[in-house]
């Protein structure tokens, strides 16, 4: 029987990550840790080891910033199925796609944009975006990170695909090519 731990100070931060995905996301946010060589941690430190070396920071705040950052994650994040559902009622819906080029040349959903500069200036040139945008990664890691990079830039229709192409291949549509990333 494998008894799952609660993440806290002695958590090291490989398992912080799997447990909250956007963990560096919101501490790079907040604390400046983790964006850069300068500010980075290694997957074997502890939290508590990352806290005492960026300025003495209490780890159970910094604990619970990352737990409310999962949370708001979980609001941007849209299963396959409700996305096919989405897709049927609203054709104005853009589905845009992070991978790379061969990735999306490989397989990619019905509709989807591979993001390039021109989609990108297209995205941000559109103001608030009143028609969703729903990004698409691999496995659903990548994808929260570009949805966080468009709301901070004032879109405010941005879903991020939970599971990524491979949880829509497994759930929408199975006869879709499925991969696995070295």
């Amino acid at each position: 029987m494998i008894l799952e731990t609660e993440t806290g100070a002695a958590s090291p931060m490989r398992e912080v990550l799997e447990k909250f995905p956007g963990a560096q996301r919101s501490l790079f946010r907040k604390y400046h840790i983790g964006g850069c060589s300068s500010c980075g941690f290694q997957p074997t430190e502890t939290l508590a080891e990352v806290c005492a070396r960026n300025g003495n920071l209490n780890v159970a705040e910094v604990l619970a910033h990352i737990q409310s950052s999962h949370e708001q994650d979980a609001k941007v994040l849209i299963s396959p199925t409700q996305l096919a559902e989405l897709l049927q009622n609203d054709k104005t819906v853009k589905l845009v796609d992070v991978r790379s080029r061969e990735e999306f040349e490989a397989v990619h959903i019905a509709g989807a944009v591979l993001l390039s500069q021109d989609v990108m200036r297209e995205i941000m040139g559109g103001g608030s975006n009143t028609n969703p945008i729903v990004v698409i990664d691999h496995a659903g890691k990548n994808g929260l990170d570009a949805a966080a990079y468009f709301m901070g830039h004032g879109l405010q229709n941005v879903r991020c695909l939970r599971g990524g192409i491979d949880a829509w291949a497994q759930a929408v549509e199975p006869a879709m090519r499925r991969y696995k990333l070295c």
